[in-house]
């Protein structure tokens, strides 16, 4: 069998790489070892950044179909348990806005033209599985083993085992590694850089009635117990189908010793469940009990050859601000447009090792971002209400006592813990994190200005045009139609974004397009629907240009009108696809 691309895993990265594929008419084949999506309850926030990506090609509105609406997943929420008969029992200790909710909305709102969106991998996997074979037929393949792989003449061969046991030979010209690590990698002798197995978690993902308890639009509940320390730390999230206090599933989050009955034995198990959420008479429906480690790496290379890592494979993260995922969704938007323009003519094959310098230090930053969401989580579980480790347990309930007391001491106790509490903003409010990533180097001409100064709190994010940033978004009209800027961006080629004044870029850009044989939009939009003039908040005014990459990011921007825009469009385009 040939094809142009063999992908292997399909987790989020390998069939979002597929869908993406397909919207560029790449011929591949996904391979997948299970026989079927994965049953984990992790892996469900979908950020503003993914959301965007998928309105380009045309999923978005598959996963606000079933995924949780904004009112429904736009907090967070530190409570002692959800129940009990404790003078401290069922308490909240602090609740703040998330993922773009409650106050945040309007801000976030003028960031990007999509939500977030909370769908939990047990049913995002099943969706994109959908997808990727309607767009794919017969292309999409669980069951199926990539044994082994030589690079040769030009190609990668592979040995692929199917269900039944039979081999098949597979020719292609690219092998993307979407598999986790499990097979490539090792293979590959690529060393992965930071820390491994740094952290344990145990995962219980079960069925419940919880609606009489829980907090309606708190998708993440922790625990701070005022009994028993082991029980602070515990994280509860909604699964779903149904969203809010309604949630039919949840997992709970907890970290166990390895000699812990709650790792394996069923009553244990129930047991923790039902003590961290004080509900003792609690009926639970046990679905899976998952053990696992946290991870915190990147891979030193993220190609090797004609071998591409892409998602876990190139980098594994803490389960925090939903950066794993996310992350992996955005190196198979990256790839794939790069392999369609290799594939397409219109670009060199030099241009597959801007995949590399672009999102390697993308993983670096994520993952960096992701162990200080850990950390910190650490520092808020306790210790903001002033409980540390030196704090015997009989001492705890006066802590708890204080903190709640309508008293001089309550007030201040209280609003000590909200600034420690607010600290957790890098996890759910980390706008910049979500939407502010930026290339540095790779398919891009730098124009000599600085990046803005990030926000050390990454909750605020300053859109702009300056080349290896997203493009940022603006609401204008065109043709009559309400549309985001990041609308105007084809997946299929160039964007040429100019401004009022500066339509001799137009028919410079076609006739540089043609010369040059790469797939090139042009467009200006009429008016702005409200605020400033759109051209001037792109950062380009009346006579300048953007030119903007198929996945949405600025390639090159020019704030006049050169002597010659032809040639200087040329020049850039023959500099960005490396003919």
């Amino acid at each position: 069998m040939e094809t142009t691309v063999l992908v292997v895993g399909a987790g989020g990265c390998g069939l979002t790489a597929s869908i993406f594929l397909s919207t560029l008419g790449i011929d591949h084949l996904l391979i997948e070892q299970r026989p079927e999506p994965a049953r984990l309850p992790k892996a469900h926030y979908l950020n503003h950044r993914t959301m965007e990506i998928f309105r380009q090609h045309g999923i978005a509105e598959d996963f606000y179909a079933v995924g949780a609406p904004l009112e429904k997943f736009g907090k967070v929420c530190w409570q002692t348990t959800l129940a009990g008969k404790g003078p401290f029992d069922g308490r909240v200790l602090y609740e703040m806005d998330a993922f773009g909710g409650g106050e945040l909305r309007e801000s976030w709102s003028v960031a990007s033209p999509v939500s977030a969106t909370n769908l939990p991998q047990i049913r995002s996997e099943p969706l994109l599985r959908g997808i990727a074979e309607q767009r794919a037929p017969g292309r999409v393949r669980y069951g199926h083993e990539l044994l082994d792989w030589v690079e040769e003449s030009g190609h990668i061969v592979a040995t692929v085992r199917d269900a039944q046991g039979d081999t098949t030979t597979v020719a292609a010209k690219y092998l993307v590694a979407a598999d986790g690590g499990r097979t490539v990698v090792p293979k590959l002798g690529i060393r992965l850089e930071g820390w491994p197995s740094f952290h344990h978690v145990t995962t219980v993902h079960f069925s419940a009635d919880l609606s009489r308890w829980q907090r309606d639009g708190a998708l993440l509940t922790y625990f701070i117990n005022p009994k028993r320390p082991e029980l602070s730390g515990s994280t509860l999230v909604e699964m779903g189908p149904t969203w809010g206090r309604f949630s039919e599933e949840w997992g709970l989050h907890f970290t166990t010793g390895p000699d812990d009955p709650a790792r394996t034995q069923r009553e244990a198990v129930l047991a923790r469940i039902r003590d961290t959420l004080g509900i003792e008479d609690l009926r639970i429906r046990l679905h899976k009990v998952s053990n696992w480690s946290v991870d915190a790496v990147n891979a030193q290379h993220y190609r090797s050859g004609r071998v591409l890592l892409a998602g876990d494979a190139a980098h594994k993260m803490p389960p925090a601000a939903g950066l794993g995922l996310n992350t992996a969704v955005q190196d198979a938007h990256n790839l794939a447009w790069k392999i369609a323009a290799v594939e397409s003519g219109w670009a060199g094959m030099d241009l597959l090792d801007t995949y590399e310098l672009e999102r390697r230090p993308i993983g670096r930053r994520h993952l960096d971002w992701a162990v200080g969401i850990i950390a910190n989580a650490e520092l808020v579980s306790e210790t903001a209400i002033g409980l540390t480790p030196q704090v015997p347990t009989w001492m705890r309930p006066t802590f708890f006592s204080n903190y709640f007391a309508d008293s001089a001491r309550g007030r201040t106790a209280r609003a000590r813990a909200g600034e420690v509490f607010g600290t957790h903003r890098i996890d759910c409010q980390a706008l910049d994190i979500e939407l502010g990533g930026v290339y540095e180097k790779g398919a891009l001409v730098p124009d000599g200005t600085s990046a803005p100064e990030p926000e050390p709190m990454g909750d605020i994010h300053v859109p702009t045009s300056r080349p290896g940033h997203r493009l940022p978004h603006v609401w204008v009209e065109q043709d009559g139609t309400r549309r985001s800027t990041l609308d105007l961006v084809s997946p299929h080629g160039f964007t040429v974004i100019h401004g009022p004044g500066g339509a001799a870029w137009a028919g410079a850009a076609r006739r540089a397009a043609d010369r040059i044989g790469v797939p090139l939009t042009v467009t200006s939009p009429t008016t702005e629907t409200s605020g400033a003039g759109w051209a001037h908040r792109l950062g380009i005014g009346d006579e300048g240009v953007l030119l903007v990459r198929p996945d949405q990011y600025v390639a090159w921007r020019h704030t006049g009108a050169p002597a010659d825009p032809e040639a200087e469009l040329a020049r850039v385009l023959d500099r960005i696809t490396f003919r």
